[in-house]
């Protein structure tokens, strides 16, 4: 058995889990701008609690992508090839998401802000649906025949194992930015965040439940598996009881942990699959048939112990700058600035 595909299968399993992680709770944050208030002033200290990171975190979904294209090229080609539409539409939801967090403070005007609030809150809902809809159809299945190919219509990856796994990031998007909020900023956004995550947090993680259970039935999961099932299960019950207690802090690495041994237990219960077939078992792509030449992972693999411990500690450094919480009273009044080019006529 070659160790460097099964070595790359776990380092893409870690790159979707720190994406799914840390760009959760941005993701979360742009959707609970739509409903969590409407006072202007909280909506820029929610704004304010990812500004620094949020733009840092999406290297996690590129480098994601990046690694399964080059370690796993049959993998990366049948998966996309087959979600051709849901894929295009994340990247619009990325692009209207980014171009309302660079542009809400351009104008100071309520309309304005409204119109790109909702661009934030409606690119987030469709980045995460379908992040999460693409990962449980690599995890559970798609009609692929011999070659790879995709067998049905464009809409043929629409199944119930899509939705829930749409639901699935959605809920945990919700649920562990919730607790992001309640540690990261003061006030009323603050006191929001904390009882909308003791109340609704059971309720936002059960898809991801769901959907690790459905992969741990559908291909007989293993005991590794089934323990991170477990642990994903405590995990979460402990954060929710510390959610209750306002110990933000311990909700925030439950929900947290729920995260990380939730997306570890999928990816341990499809292994050796990189992508099953729902026509016939044969057609299925394994970490083996999938992956790239011994070279290319050598090189591969030299390359990210170089640069991968530098962009840990470049993004835990931002994170341990812009460590204190965001209050109201650092968030100035609404106000108009003249270009420089402006002001010196």
């Amino acid at each position: 058995m070659d160790a460097l595909p099964v070595f790359w299968f776990i380092a893409i399993a870690a790159l979707w889990t720190g994406y799914l992680l840390l760009e959760g709770f941005d993701l979360g944050v742009g959707m609970h701008m739509l409903f969590g208030t409407r006072e202007e002033r909280d909506r820029r200290v929610m704004l304010n609690t990812i500004g620094p990171v949020w733009d840092g975190n999406e290297v996690w979904l590129i480098t994601a992508g990046a690694a399964t294209f080059a370690a796993f090229p049959h993998w990366y080609a049948s998966l996309f090839s087959a979600l051709y539409i849901p894929l295009t539409i994340t990247l619009i939801g990325l692009i209207i998401r980014a171009v309302g967090i660079e542009y809400r403070g351009k104008v100071a005007t309520a309309r304005w802000a409204r119109f790109w609030t909702r661009c934030i809150g409606i690119g987030s809902v469709i980045v995460t649906f379908c992040v999460g809809a693409a990962l449980a159809l690599t995890s559970t299945g798609l009609p692929l025949d011999e070659n790879g190919n995709r067998v049905g219509g464009p809409f043929v990856w629409l199944t119930p194992p899509a939705i829930i796994g749409g639901l699935a990031v959605v809920g945990f998007a919700l649920a562990h930015s919730s607790t992001f909020l309640a540690l990261k900023s003061d006030g009323p956004v603050r006191a929001r965040a904390g009882r909308f995550s003791s109340r609704w947090a059971p309720l936002c993680l059960t898809p991801a439940a769901v959907w690790a259970l459905w992969v741990q039935f559908a291909h007989g999961g293993t005991l590794l598996s089934w323990a991170l099932v477990v642990l994903a299960v405590a995990a979460a019950v402990w954060g929710w009881s510390n959610a209750r207690r306002r110990r933000e802090g311990r909700a925030f690495i439950g929900y947290a942990g729920f995260g990380v041994f939730g997306v570890t237990a999928i990816f341990a219960g499809m292994f050796p699959r990189v992508l099953p077939s729902t026509i016939d078992p044969a057609f299925d792509l394994t970490v083996w048939t999938a992956s790239s030449g011994q070279y290319t992972l050598g090189v591969m693999t030299v390359v990210a112990c170089v640069g991968l411990p530098v962009v840990l500690v470049y993004q835990a450094w931002s994170y341990w700058v812009f460590r204190r919480r965001v209050t109201p009273g650092m968030i100035p009044d609404v106000h108009v600035v003249l270009p420089a080019i402006l002001r010196a006529k």
